[in-house]
This record gives structure tokens, sequence and C-alpha cells, in this order.
């Protein structure tokens, strides 16, 4: 990738310096909106009108809803054809949710920049409740998170957890006709829809842990692209960046998958970092909690160290049905 812009000498129209793929969801667009505003404000010539191209890809993850995720391959669903089309040079980045990126992506592409994370947290949505603990016995929860499915079984095992999938409106849209009493979504994927007004009560990380990298964009690019590097450092929040490495290192070590209810939350107060996770059985009947502080260097480490404890208390059979 050069930063050049070039014109079509028929037509005056500038081509694409920079050429981004996306998923097709309402807040995919709103996460590469922000992505292509934010390299047009650190660089001129990537405002120009056509330096920035956006080209959408449609996933087997956003294809397949009839289904969950584990029963059809868990998060690499929604990565995959990303991955394919960046390598065969269709695109030049890629921009993901990170809660969705499998811990090892494939040779050949990185992930260099992590946006500035929002909210973390959990938004609890009910037109019927005003909270978690007030749904009543039976309640029906939609969610197509395993992991919040846990906790919340953890917490209330008296509920009823369903597969619900479908993109921020389309769940809405199911909640408002009664499919389920009450959804869980996340809170930054809401504020970046612009649909906090819909959350009936944000669920704090005590009761709710979140999962590894919610909150959290990052933006990937071929390895050896040494322009995109270069813009894609402009961009990279340093203390963004160490928080998901922490998390994303506790995942790698528990091999998780959308099959696996895994939470965690690295925070970064100066150069202290603390650490939560823990696993839950799919009933929500046993949890394993661990916390870790230390360094930002040694953020990946912590990680690993506090899943390392966790397997030793849970065994490796934890997950097995």
């Amino acid at each position: 990738m050069r930063l050049r812009i070039t014109y079509n000498s028929l037509t005056m129209t500038a081509k694409p310096i920079l050429t981004i793929g996306t998923r097709g969801s309402p807040l995919a667009l709103a996460q590469t909106h922000e992505v292509r505003d934010r390299l047009a404000a650190a660089f001129p010539e990537l405002a120009a009108p056509g330096a920035i191209a956006i080209l959408v890809i449609k996933t087997t993850g956003d294809l397949v809803q009839d289904r969950p995720l584990a029963e059809i391959g868990g998060k690499g669903l929604f990565t995959k054809e990303l991955d394919d089309s960046m390598l065969e040079g269709r695109i030049d980045l890629a921009v993901h949710s990170m809660k969705d990126v499998p811990t090892l992506l494939p040779d050949g592409i990185e992930l260099p920049c992590i946006l500035p994370r929002e909210d973390v947290r959990d938004a609890f949505i009910c037109l019927k409740a005003a909270s978690l603990a007030d749904l009543p016995a039976g309640a029906v929860i939609g969610t197509a998170s395993l992991r919040r499915g846990a906790q919340i079984l953890h917490r209330r095992p008296d509920l009823k957890v369903v597969n619900f999938r479908g993109n921020v409106q389309t769940r809405l849209r199911k909640l408002e006709e009664g499919a389920v009493d009450a959804t869980l979504l996340a809170m930054a994927g809401l504020r970046r829809l612009g649909l906090a007004q819909h959350v009936t009560a944000a669920l704090s990380v005590e009761d709710m842990l979140p999962a590894v990298a919610q909150g959290a964009i990052g933006i990937t690019c071929r390895s050896g692209d040494e322009g995109a590097h270069r813009v894609l450092a402009a961009l990279n929040d340093r203390e963004s960046f160490i928080r998901v490495a922490a998390e994303r290192a506790f995942l790698t070590r528990l091999d998780g998958s959308c099959r696996t209810p895994i939470a965690a939350l690295a925070e970064l107060d100066g150069d202290c970092l603390s650490f939560r996770g823990l696993i839950v059985s799919l009933d929500g009947v046993t949890v394993h909690a661990t916390a870790r502080t230390g360094t930002a260097a040694a953020a990946a480490s912590m990680g690993t160290d506090a899943a390392e404890e966790l397997l030793g208390v849970a065994g490796q059979g934890f997950f097995k049905p």
C-alpha cells in the first residue's frame, strides 16, 4: 500500500489508497466508519474524496443465523472471509469487533492496532423488569453468548436461557415482539449505534464479567504491508492494546472458543495492570475465578499465568459435555 493519490484521467475521480473490508451489519459499518474517520483525521491524504474505499464482505457467521455459533464453527466464522480477501489483495485493512476475533490469526495477517476501548459492560434490556434480579422465575432470556448464559444461570438458575442470534436491531425487534422476556447486549455496540436509550440497566463487571476484548475494535493488515502498519501505528491506543493483550493471552491458553464460557477483564492504571478472569460450566453451576496484578509489560504473561491456575483447578475436561 502506498500513500499516494492517483486519478483516473477520464473521470478525474480518486482511486482508493486504502480499501477497508468489513462485515455488513449496522454495527460493523459504524465501526468501519469510525476507523475511516480516524484515518482521515490523522493523514490529510486519506481525507481526499475516494482515498478510502469500504468493501462489505459477507461472512458465514452473518449468513447462518438459525444455529448457535458453537454448532457451526465458532468465532472464525466472522473473520475467515475477511482474512481470505486480505490475503488475496482485495482489501488492505479489516475492521473487527475484537471479541469475535480468534486468538490464532492466519499466516500473513497481523493485528497491530486497537482503537480506544468503549464501555466493556453488558446491557440488560427488558420491557418487563428493571433488572435481572427482578425477573420472575421461568422468565426467558435470549442470548447468543454462552458466557452470558452461563453467568446468568449461575446467579439465576430459575431462568431459562435460549439461543438468540441476529444483529443488534434484529434482537431488539424480537424482544419487542415478545420472542423472549429479556436479552443482554454489549453496551459498546449500543453506544456506537446510538441505541443506548434501549438499555434497561448496565450490569456491573462484578455481576457480569465481560467477554475477552469486549468493547474493543481491532484492525488487521497483511504482515508485509509497511504502509498499512505505518497508518495503523498512528491509530493504536496503547492502553487498550495492553488490556486486550492480557485478556487474549488468557483466552489463548484456555483454548477458548464459542463453545467455552470464558470471561476476562484487564484494567490499566498508569503502569499497574489488574486482571480478572473466570470460567463457568455451561449450566452455570460451577465457577472458577482468579485475579492478578502486575505491570503493563507483563500483560501477556499475566493472562497466561491466570489461565494456567484455572486449568489446574478445573482440569482440561472442564468444558466437555
